[in-house]
């Protein structure tokens, strides 16, 4: 129903479906290529408001046009590598995956075995991270991250993050039943159950966290934070400064006896983090 080729497709559009309609819309969405869709879906989502640090995908997607294309929009990519027929430039030499593995020193280190600093095929500078597969001991798997300023452990951190993705899979293919629950021909019907799914999970995910995750008690916070830093440094400075012009400017000691009282009240209000940059402070006249 959504394959680029037409060869492959079940069902072709309805000739009369409205190009103004979301259904006709989607149905060119679906008739891309997965890499050209999930540069449309990021840049929809940057229009959107959203912003990331980093981009994390599997080794389905970290292929060297992808990850120049979003390189060149300044998104970060950190991603799973298979050992296929790709080559990497290490000291002008070409080298496969396995390759590079083998060029790094000998480690007895548990989990990360090694990380280099590569070139793809197309010029592109990335880092290699290798790690031991803790499903077959003897075995490796590599971790690629375009952001080459980032340590090996930290790139192997973030990339964890995406095993979040792995269990929304499982929850929803497992126990909501997306995919099994209605079967049909329909793209607008497979469209609709697969928001009708991801709708429960939304609601069950919210009622989770209400009730069980301690992130959602915003009491937490007030009670081991001293107070909320409402005022920044930058803030706090200008509201001195503007006090020392209306002191050098005050003509009478009244007039200064009132700026003075004003200065003392405003270091009597600072939050306690920036009083304690400045050890004791007091305003004497």
């Amino acid at each position: 129903l959504s394959s680029a080729k037409i060869t492959n497709r079940l069902c072709e559009m309805a000739s009369n479906l409205s190009k103004r309609s979301h259904g006709y819309k989607r149905r060119l969405e679906a008739f891309s290529r997965k890499p050209d869709a999930v540069v449309t879906l990021l840049e929809r989502a940057l229009r959107a408001g959203f912003t990331a640090d980093y981009v994390l995908m599997d080794s389905w997607f970290t292929q060297a046009p992808l990850l120049r294309e979003l390189a060149a929009k300044g998104l970060p990519v950190i991603g799973m590598v298979k050992e296929m027929k790709q080559r990497y430039l290490v000291h002008g030499k070409r080298m496969t995956l396995r390759e590079v593995f083998q060029s790094l020193p000998a480690s007895n280190a548990k989990d990360i075995k090694g990380s280099l600093i590569v070139h793809t095929a197309c010029g592109l500078q990335v880092k290699l991270v290798f790690v031991r597969n803790r499903n077959k001991k003897r075995e490796w798997l590599a971790i690629l991250s375009t952001d080459v300023t980032l340590d090996a452990a930290e790139i192997v951190r973030i990339y964890g993050m995406r095993w979040s993705i792995e269990t929304f899979f499982k929850v929803t293919k497992s126990y909501l039943k997306l995919g099994t629950e209605f079967q049909g021909r329909s793209f607008d019907g497979l469209i609709s159950h697969t928001t009708i799914v991801f709708s429960r999970y939304l609601a069950m995910e919210y009622e989770r966290r209400q009730s069980s995750d301690d992130r959602t008690l915003g009491g937490l916070f007030f009670l081991f934070a001293d107070e909320v830093r409402d005022l920044d440094y930058q803030t706090a400075l200008q509201q001195l400064m503007s006090l020392f012009l209306e002191m050098s400017q005050a003509k009478t000691k009244k007039n200064t006896t009132a700026i003075f009282c004003q200065l003392q009240e405003w270091i009597s209000g600072l939050p306690s983090y920036i009083k304690g940059l400045f050890g004791d402070l007091s305003c004497e006249s």
